[in-house]
């Protein structure tokens, strides 16, 4: 669990609080037991939200054709029409 810390005590210890946060340990900082901000190094990539699979299943179709729709025309546009 994450460290939490009041204010007045993040004032007092700031500098320790932001080196321990600096080398891998973050802390949140609390107002009345309310937690407002949390202190992380720099280098912490920002979360990323969790992949939604299947949130468009049903909205669209692939043709059973895909593989080979508009072959002719392709190959013309990629080889030259030799008529």
């Amino acid at each position: 669990m994450m460290k939490t810390v009041n204010i007045h005590e993040a004032k007092t210890h700031l500098s320790r609080l932001t080196e321990e946060a600096a080398n891998g340990a973050p802390f949140i900082i609390a107002k009345a037991g309310k937690p407002l901000v949390k202190v992380v190094p720099l280098n912490t990539p920002e979360p990323r939200p969790p992949r939604r699979l299947g949130f468009l299943k049903g909205q669209f179709s692939v043709p059973d054709d895909f593989d080979t729709l508009d072959q002719e025309q392709i190959i013309r546009l990629f080889e030259g029409d030799e008529e």
